[in-house]
């Protein structure tokens, strides 16, 4: 499974504050995502993170690097 950062994804289990929906806010060895009902960030190893998604609600769009960079001035 491709996880990006900006994607919104549901989990199996709610978080305490009732909302299951979450943010993806940063990827690497450990993805790092925020609840988007209370604002939480929780930090989770790729691998169980996969088992416990549900669904995959939006995707963010692929940028190119060129699209980063900003114009000098």
């Amino acid at each position: 499974m491709n996880i990006q950062v900006g994607d919104v994804i549901r989990l199996r289990k709610q978080h305490p504050c009732g909302s299951n929906e979450w943010q993806v806010v940063q990827v690497g060895i450990d993805i790092r995502i925020q609840c988007l009902g209370c604002q939480r960030y929780i930090l989770m190893d790729r691998f169980v993170l996969q088992q416990k998604i549900k669904a995959v609600i939006s995707q963010s769009s692929p940028t190119t690097e060129s699209s980063k960079m900003k114009p000098f001035e």
